[in-house]
């Protein structure tokens, strides 16, 4: 069974305003000053944060894992007198602020305005594999569900107090990057770093980690990393994208003992799939990735219920995933409860973890 663990980024947000505020200096150094599990980090931007697990053996692990994360990054925010808030864009938007470090400032120069206003949040899961070779065929089968993965995901119609029409802006905001999207299908690890070489020699990365293709072999561990999900509004919605991810790997595993290479699937079909996934959500069409059709999003899901469930029952997790993919169903995706609540401001305050919406 292979180790995962998940990584969770935040906006900081203004309890007044509902904005993001440059606060990731102040709240990560109240963070750092408590001992807690894990890990958290700054990201591009001064308004967000990320919290980090450790790997995992089993979800109930995770989930101890998750709630801790937040928990600890929540009460060092609300310390520094601001909200942290779970959602893959800020409702209201606002203008980003680059850390003040060598590498996130050639990040901001070398894509200048389409970097200005990225505060895009992502609920990245990584699974642990035996080496690069592995995670880089295991990744081309993970390409069919990706879209699938990010429609069970979706957290960010908003952007800037307006209603996008998307189910998740932040797929949008990160398709105008280079090196974004559903990976090409790598012959193997030569093969992918090559091509990821070639991007940075052609100046549009600024190092051979900083791809946003939406799975990928960890540049520094060795793990399959799906960056696919936007930041979940709670911790169910990221313990289900960790346990269908890890799924898929097992999945993609077995075929590969089997002798069963992942087929070259068109990209243009994928990336449509994408997209459609980013603009429907659930509520909608997706694209079927082999059959190059329109198909519900729904029925999509259903194929990659089928597909897992005998990897989440070899570990245990078939009853725990049926529970949390019911739970999206009864509740919504996250970006159908923002919109059930309306007004942007209103969805700050819904979604600011350890805050009550009454307050």
């Amino acid at each position: 069974m292979s180790t995962f663990g998940v990584e969770e980024e935040f906006l900081l947000a203004d309890p007044e305003t509902g904005r993001p505020v440059p606060a990731a200096t102040e709240v990560l150094k109240a963070a750092w000053e408590e001992p807690a599990p894990g890990a958290v980090h700054p990201e591009l931007s001064q308004t967000q944060v990320e919290a980090a697990t450790v790997p995992c053996a089993t979800l109930d692990e995770l989930e101890h894992e998750l709630m801790a994360g937040r928990a600890h990054l929540a009460a060092a925010a609300s310390s520094c007198g601001v909200w942290l808030l779970p959602s893959g864009t800020s409702p209201l938007g606002g203008a980003a602020e680059p850390v003040d470090e060598p590498r996130f400032r050639d990040i901001a120069d070398r894509y200048a305005e389409v970097a200005r206003d990225y505060q895009a949040c992502g609920c990245h899961v990584h699974v642990g594999v035996l080496d690069r070779e592995t995670a880089v065929a295991v990744s081309n089968h993970l390409r069919p569900w990706l879209a699938t993965l990010l429609a069970l995901s979706v957290n960010s119609p908003y952007h800037d107090g307006r209603d996008t029409g998307y189910a998740s802006w932040r797929i949008v905001q990160q398709s105008r990057f280079p090196g974004a999207g559903v990976p090409p299908w790598f012959r193997d690890a030569d093969d992918h770093d090559e091509r990821v070489a070639r991007l940075v020699d052609s100046g549009v990365l600024v190092d051979e980690a900083q791809s946003f293709w939406l799975v990928r072999p960890s540049p520094t561990w060795p793990t399959v990393e799906l960056r696919v999900a936007d930041t979940a509004v709670d911790v169910s919605g990221a313990l289900l994208q960790a346990t269908l991810s890890r799924a898929l790997v097992e999945t993609a595993l077995n075929d590969l003992s089997l002798g069963r290479e992942a087929p070259p699937l068109d990209d243009q079909v994928l990336a449509a799939g994408v997209w459609s996934a980013a603009r429907y959500g659930l509520g909608g069409a997706g694209v079927h990735p082999v059959r190059a059709c329109r198909v519900p999003a729904t029925e999509l899901l259903d194929e990659l219920i089928v597909r897992v469930a005998p990897a989440l029952a070899e570990v245990g997790d078939l009853a725990a995933a049926r529970e949390l993919f019911a739970g999206v169903l009864r509740r919504g995706t996250g970006a159908e409860r923002q919109r059930a609540v309306g007004e942007p401001l209103d969805v700050v305050r819904l979604l600011a973890i350890g805050v009550s919406y009454e307050d």
